[in-house]
């Protein structure tokens, strides 16, 4: 049978509508240029008195590399607001600029609670480090939602020294956890005895991952250890702060 002129460019019309509108697939989504944050909220060091927080090298270095790279940058911590700062050393020209950069101050004064982040605006989350992170990182759900979220998505999830500890309990969407059957870095057990916190932290941070399934790939103490897994970036310690940022643009560039 021969169609008319008029039905078949009513039919063409209506095929290249349907594959105009049609849901883009994961593949053919570009990646968000948006990068999440999460810092510590916590701010002493179990019972001990001594102060801790958010090692801001951990924030400042991989802060410095994404953003050279055009991401924007947001923060999140679990109870919001300006978190505590560690291991301030503005001789760390990193470190000097970030305090100095009041965009940088103004959205770190403005970090939102986990449950009013929106995942699906992010391509990636970066739990930055601090002794703090042990404490109020590995309970919070809705951190550990954001993480698994951006992961099934296809974005990236990262991490540096104690930063890990908020990737202890997050559970994708099969149910498994997110570092099982993946190589991971984090402080080490060695280095948590080394700065005498061993007995401190209310876990060690290596044995957890372990237990979660993870591989745990260490280096030796301070040394730079960056970790890839699928899409999943770790590091050792603060020296691994920059080299998780690297990496961590050179996933997203690949999405």
């Amino acid at each position: 049978m021969k169609l008319s002129r008029e039905r078949f460019l009513k039919m063409a019309a209506a095929s290249l509508l349907a594959a105009c509108t049609k849901p883009a697939s994961r593949s053919e989504k570009k990646m968000s240029k948006k990068v999440l944050f999460a810092v510590t909220s916590h701010d002493k060091k179990g019972n001990t008195g001594e102060a801790t927080g958010a090692f801001l090298p951990e924030i400042s270095h991989p802060w410095d590399v994404l953003r050279a790279a055009g991401y924007e940058i947001d923060f999140t911590s679990p109870k919001g607001g300006r978190p505590p700062l560690d291991g301030v050393d503005e001789k760390d020209p990193s470190q000097k600029a970030f305090l100095a950069d009041a965009l940088a101050m103004k959205q770190l004064d403005a970090s939102v609670k986990p449950a009013d982040v929106d995942a699906a605006a992010y391509g990636a989350i970066f739990y930055a480090g601090g002794h703090g992170a042990m404490w109020d990182f590995p309970e919070d759900q809705a951190l550990a939602k954001l993480a698994a979220q951006i992961y099934d998505a296809g974005g990236v999830v990262a991490a540096v020294c104690h930063g890990p500890a908020g990737l202890v309990n997050v559970k994708l969407a099969n149910g498994t956890y997110l570092v099982a059957g993946k190589k991971v870095a984090a402080f080490t057990n060695e280095e948590e005895t080394a700065v005498k916190l061993e007995k401190v932290v209310p876990f060690l941070l290596a044995t957890a991952l372990t237990e979660r399934g993870a591989e745990h790939v260490p280096a030796a103490n301070w040394a730079p250890n960056v970790i890839v897994s699928e899409r999943l970036v770790t590091g050792q310690n603060p020296a691994s702060a920059k080299g998780v940022g690297e990496r961590m643009v050179e996933l997203l560039a690949a999405s």
